[in-house]
């Protein structure tokens, strides 16, 4: 059934074009209005609070905050908020942390125009909505945890989380603490605790780490080294 008035959707990507064009593949279907464009995940977390968009389409590798923490304080803020994930990538890794991120779609970004809007119909009434191998690989996740619970990786704190993005990303605890609005003592508290729990004792592993738990891509680190 289609709804009386528009969709409204916020679009979370980094890269311009891919925002443009999903802006205008939207807005052609004339069901969708797309009311905001966030260039950061950062950016997606304060647009989602002021303009509370009915759909957030939130790309993963997003700078500064990436896709799946921005869904994370998106929706600690606003439980109703509904977020779908668009990735290049949708390994184990990247499908766990979507699930427990609480985005209600995945989809992949080779997806059809046609599977995307009917993705943002299902969600905004209220269901979930994967992309075939998403949803398969999600059925394999939970089968695994019955019975053989996995050695997961330690839990991060929200915060620890944005810590190591940023230090991943080559800013130093300078910027991280501008960026984040805390002292750089503070900064450095947190370093040290992200080292202490990751048992990683210098910048460069925990870069290698974010880039293997999904929380930045190797392409991002290997356009500031």
């Amino acid at each position: 059934m289609t709804p009386s008035k528009p969709i409204t959707v916020l679009l979370a990507e980094d890269h311009a074009i891919m925002r443009q064009g999903l802006s205008a593949l939207l807005n052609a279907d004339g069901h969708f209005t797309i009311v905001g464009g966030a260039r950061t995940g950062r950016e997606a977390v304060k647009l989602a609070q002021t303009l509370r968009p009915d759909i957030i389409l939130m790309d993963i590798a997003m700078p500064v905050l990436n896709g799946l923490e921005a869904t994370r304080q998106i929706l600690a803020a606003d439980p109703k908020a509904k977020v779908i994930i668009l990735s290049a990538h949708s390994d184990d890794e990247y499908v766990e942390r979507m699930n427990n991120a609480g985005a209600v779609g995945f989809l992949e970004k080779q997806t059809s125009a046609e599977i995307l809007t009917k993705a943002i119909r299902e969600v905004f009434k209220g269901n979930t909505f994967f992309s075939p191998s998403i949803a398969k690989r999600l059925h394999n996740l939970a089968r695994d945890r019955v019975g053989f619970p996995k050695g997961n990786r330690p839990r991060l704190t929200s915060r620890e989380s944005e810590v190591l993005q940023l230090v991943a990303e080559g800013s130093a605890n300078k910027q991280v603490a501008a960026e984040l609005g805390i002292s750089i003592k503070t900064v450095e508290k947190h370093r040290q605790h992200l080292m202490d729990k990751l048992a990683i004792h210098d910048t460069a592993g925990l870069t290698r780490y974010a880039i293997s738990a999904g929380i930045i891509e190797s392409s991002i680190q290997l356009t500031i080294v």
